[in-house]
């Protein structure tokens, strides 16, 4: 099955029209994108959008044998003109399925916003997924075959992968491609770095892909540090980088400090910013937790946190205790803590602060706090494929 982006954007394209935000400003030339439409096989249309014919011009094809225009979410504005020789668009009803003389089949999927998404099934047995703007599977069988290549709002809706992923319909060899792409994230470096943290990847408006070719796939890594300052945007972009996956474990090393109101807040805030499907765990105890076989992807946040009680089980605060074996005990800690890192098999994103470039600590404990947390950021990020710096909200990739 042969399948041609006539666009990729947003409904409005990118840049969007009268913006002036930064990604506006930078979506030209190979960034910019018209709406999302698909040629499948040149016989299938899957949604209609302005300039469809020039689109399909452009990218070697013609509309021309087109026998179903088929619609996935509502349309703001005026209606789209119909070109000449194009049967008038439609919607299949969500759960129904259409056959095409061609061989094809379509069945639409119920979504949990406006809008229907489209399982295509090819002549060849080839199977894609359509999914509209801003929506998310509503209901899946489980257990059915994964899909060959699935295209959706991955900036807009990470958790519609997570919701496929739960049920098998995307696999390690889905070719999962992001289409309905607006001003949310800035185009190019950082796009691409986004979206493959998710399993996916965008493509320029006229590409043509051939459904069931695996080449281009991201490998998705398996550990993953993100530094960070304090109110630098570091447990945000190590959240962002797993919302796209199912069942995730949450490590929590800071525990609940009763009493602390201050610090009750922040773990209110961090847990209404998750999705409600993770899990979490309260503990430093994190060896065994990254021995498990086949478990699920772990976030700990934050090792910072994690080493702030390691140094208070050794008594590093003492300097007696710290030279009569505590800096021994806690160096023979961190090394279990990375050998583990070292042979997991789980998917591991962990938080850590950044605190060697700012003010020198004014007493001993706070300068030997800030040297061993310097000592395990770098034997950690060591046994990472990528390593991430966030710094106001930016996150600069330092391996990866």
């Amino acid at each position: 099955m042969e399948l041609t982006l006539l666009g990729t954007g947003a409904p409005a394209g990118l840049p969007r029209p009268d913006c002036a935000c930064a990604a506006c400003t930078g979506a030209l030339g190979v960034h910019a994108r018209a709406a999302t439409a698909l040629l499948v096989d040149g016989t299938l249309l899957l949604d209609l959008t302005p300039g469809a014919v020039l689109a399909a011009a452009r990218a070697g094809h013609s509309l021309g044998g087109v026998r179903q225009v088929l619609l996935s979410h509502p349309h703001d504005g005026p209606a789209v003109e119909v070109p000449a020789g194009l049967p008038q668009p439609g919607r299949v009803p969500d759960g129904r399925e259409l056959a095409l003389l061609t061989g094809h089949r379509v069945r639409a999927v119920p979504m949990d916003a406006p809008g229907t998404g489209y399982a295509v099934t090819g002549p060849d047995g080839q199977r894609l997924l359509y999914l509209p703007p801003g929506a998310a599977p509503a209901g899946l069988g489980e257990n059915g075959p994964s899909y060959d290549m699935v295209l959706a709002d991955v900036v807009g809706r990470p958790d519609a992968l997570a919701r496929l992923r739960a049920v098998g319909a995307l696999g390690p060899a889905t070719d999962v491609v992001a289409v309905h792409l607006d001003h949310d994230v800035p185009p190019g470096a950082e796009l691409r770095r986004r979206l493959s943290a998710a399993g996916a990847r965008a493509v320029a408006d006229g590409t043509t892909l051939t459904v069931g070719v695996y080449e281009d796939v991201p490998d998705v890594p398996r550990r993953t540090l993100v530094l960070g300052g304090a109110r630098s945007g570091k447990s945000v972009e190590a959240e962002r980088r797993l919302e796209a996956f199912p069942d995730v474990l949450y490590v929590a090393t800071g525990g609940t400090r009763n009493g602390d109101g201050e610090w009750a807040a922040r773990v209110h805030a961090h847990r209404e910013r998750r999705p409600g499907s993770w899990r979490t765990a309260e503990t430093c105890d994190l060896v065994p937790l990254l021995k498990e076989e086949d478990g699920a992807p772990l976030l700990i946040d934050c090792l910072s946190l994690w080493l702030t009680d390691a140094m208070d089980q050794v008594g590093a605060w003492d300097d007696a205790e710290w030279a009569g074996g505590g800096e021994k005990e806690l160096r023979r800690r961190v090394r279990e803590l990375t050998a583990a890192v070292r042979a997991t098999r789980r998917t591991v994103v962990a938080v850590s602060n950044e605190v060697g470039s700012g003010i020198v600590p004014a007493t001993a404990s706070g300068r030997r706090y800030r040297d061993e947390l310097g000592r395990l950021n770098s034997v950690f990020g060591a046994e990472c494929e990528h390593v991430l710096l966030v710094v106001a909200g930016q996150a600069v990739v330092l391996r990866g």
